[in-house]
């Protein structure tokens, strides 16, 4: 099998030349850890690598094939999210209070992948407690977009996905809150999944102060990157299922299949325009592209329709669930100023900013009545799918942003087409499938006038992931997808931000 090192083989391909004997994993594993040595100055996307392990996890995966063992990631070279609790490995979520902080055992998904026979390479980088739209902290420093070095991957799953960009292993695992696993695939121009809220088990990616419960999370999820759709689907079959704490399950889950196989047959909302921010013309280029594909197909395609839920409404209810759970160890006294704050607030005033105020100081009788709307909304978007079969959106607005170490993030401004506009409120694409739990699956979908990547996401039904990914897989055919950085790994050395010490603390 040729493996050409600037088009990596995707994980399908690895697992076929694996079965076949073509190459051992001995030396895919080899080849992914010298690439990681040779570039990865430069991306800084594999933070805590954990290569003598792996080397020896690939000797057993050979060891267990020549025995005639085959599980569905037997041999293949993977990384993970620092944000994971790895045995023998550092969790720290970039807080450097943390950065002693060494996990006696696997999280589930981590547990998951070495059963299925992946070999981990290491961990990829996070921004400080997974809070920001980029990756960089003060404990490694910061990782740089593939595509241009000056430009952040995203996040907060931002070095996975630049791992991935650049070659660094076949899969990844991330999660998604506020669209970590969606954004960075948009920026690096790869693949995400961001699954049905409580289809894979979250056990063991939690702060590491905090403890591996098997818990269920109120809107984050974890979830498969990859360089291809089909490769999404192969690793999402390894992570989905419940918590074998709780419902005694190793892993594995059966989904209902994909509404349709043709892309001609699929139903099809686009959107384009959110009424809190506007959306910059490469992005509409992109939604554009996927919508002409399908089109063209002879998917039945629209723009408009009553059964689509009010956007502004989800987006204010989004906003003030995300923000509910972010004050709950924050000094009385703290607490008690966001209180008085958010009782000044007008009875009228509609915006982000006041959602976001408002959510910090939630009662409880008030966060029950902001989940009966949520509920109310999830009801809506059950009546649209009866009419649709998926929805595609942006991710963001934009196309990777330059990095931007602003210490106060409610300070930092997003320019979108020459204007500014507030940092978090791009977060409400990511919110239109968090907050009622739906699947959504980044996809490729074009370069902006920069050359950067543009992405889409394809919002499907509650518990049916495998529509959203089959029309993924679809668009790959028509439109093509991953395509590596040209020449590689771009270089720009003088915009590079791999030192620590550069680094500017955002909690």
């Amino acid at each position: 099998m040729e493996r050409n090192s600037w088009n990596p083989p995707t994980a399908e391909e690895l697992a076929t030349a694996l079965r076949a004997g073509d190459v051992s994993s001995a030396e895919l594993t080899d080849e992914a850890i010298t690439r990681i040595e040779r570039h990865d100055k430069e991306i800084n996307a594999v933070c805590v690598p954990d290569f003598d392990r792996a080397r020896t996890a690939a000797r057993a995966a050979d060891e267990a094939r020549a025995r005639g063992e085959d599980r569905p990631l037997l041999g293949i070279p993977v990384t993970v999210k620092e944000s994971y609790d790895i045995a023998g490995l550092p969790t720290t979520w970039g807080m450097p209070e943390h950065r002693t902080y060494v996990p006696a055992e696997d999280a589930v998904q981590v547990a998951r992948l070495r059963a299925a026979g992946a070999v981990v390479l290491g961990k990829t980088n996070v921004p400080f407690g997974l809070q920001d739209i980029q990756s960089f902290n003060e404990i490694y420093g910061t990782t740089n977009n593939p595509w241009d070095q000056g430009r952040t991957p995203g996040g907060s799953s931002g070095g996975s996905a630049a791992a991935l960009a650049s070659g660094f292993g076949a899969l990844s695992i991330g999660s998604d809150l506020a669209g970590s696993l969606r954004t960075p695939a948009h920026f690096c121009g790869v693949y995400a999944h961001k699954p049905t809220l409580g289809l894979a088990a979250t056990r063991g990616m939690v702060p590491p102060d905090a403890p591996a419960l098997p818990v269920e999370p109120d809107l984050a999820v974890v979830g498969p990157m990859a360089r291809t759709a089909r490769d999404l689907t192969l690793l999402l079959d390894v992570m989905a299922g419940p918590d074998p704490l709780t419902r005694g399950l190793a892993y594995g889950v059966t989904l209902p299949p994909a509404r349709h196989e043709r892309l001609g047959d699929f139903r099809v909302l686009v959107l384009d325009e959110h009424p809190f921010i506007p959306t910059g013309a490469a992005v509409r280029s992109g939604v554009r592209r996927v919508a002409d594909a399908l089109a063209d197909a002879g998917a039945r395609v629209e723009r408009h329709s009553p059964l689509l839920p009010d956007l502004a409404e989800a987006a204010l209810l989004y906003t003030q669930l995300l923000f509910s759970g972010s004050v709950a160890r924050f000094p009385v006294e703290e607490y008690e100023h966001l209180r008085t704050r958010a009782a000044g607030l007008g009875p009228d005033d509609r915006s982000l900013d006041a959602a976001r105020l408002r959510g910090m100081v939630l009662s409880h009788r008030d966060w029950t009545e902001v989940n009966n709307r949520r509920e109310l909304h999830r009801h809506g978007w059950r009546r649209l799918f009866g009419a649709f079969d998926a929805v595609v959106c942006p991710v963001t607005p934009t196309p990777a942003f330059p990095h931007d170490h602003g210490p106060d993030p409610l300070a930092r401004r997003l320019d979108i087409d020459g204007v500014a506009h507030p940092y978090f409120d791009q977060l409400v694409w990511a919110g239109l499938a968090t907050m009622p739990g739906l699947p959504a699956t980044a996809v490729p979908a074009g370069r902006s006038p920069e050359g950067l990547p543009v992405g889409v996401q394809i919002v499907g039904p509650m518990f049916e992931d495998r529509t959203p990914l089959r029309l993924a897989e679809l668009l790959e055919e028509r439109i093509g997808g991953f395509r590596a950085p040209e020449q590689g790994v771009r270089a720009d050395r003088s915009r590079n931000r791999t030192d620590p010490s550069c680094v500017e603390h955002t909690g």
